[in-house]
């Protein structure tokens, strides 16, 4: 989450850079603040124009991105809204929830509480 607003190349900087491998390939929809980012800091960049249909080129998509987001946005609805600052927090349980990282009640509250000893 890169925060409100427009996405930007400074936001990609501060949030995505730290996470990346410096011989990563990153693969995006074809915004301009990716391409900018990628020349910026110097990555290997592919993208698909999803605006003229273009879904997939080769081996480049992001269908996987754009069906966790559904998935993220379907899932985030029951809570009839969260507060922005909150967002990361929702984040991190639907992590969790994907990865079956947490695979029961109890296992959720020891998160919840920062009990992670059997």
């Amino acid at each position: 989450m890169t925060g409100r607003g427009a996405l930007t190349a400074v936001q990609l900087r501060e949030h995505l850079l730290p996470a990346l491998e410096r011989d990563v390939l990153l693969v995006s929809d074809s915004h301009p603040a990716y391409r900018a980012f990628a020349r910026d800091a110097g990555l290997s960049h592919a993208f698909v124009n999803l605006r003229a249909g273009e879904r997939v080129r080769g081996a480049v998509h992001v269908q996987n991105v754009n069906g966790y987001h559904r998935r993220f946005r379907q899932w985030l609805a029951r809570f009839n809204g969260v507060a922005s600052r909150y967002l990361l927090h929702y984040l991190g349980w639907r992590w969790a929830l994907d990865g079956r990282r947490i695979d029961s009640p109890e296992r959720f509250l020891r998160a919840a509480l920062g009990i992670f000893n059997s």
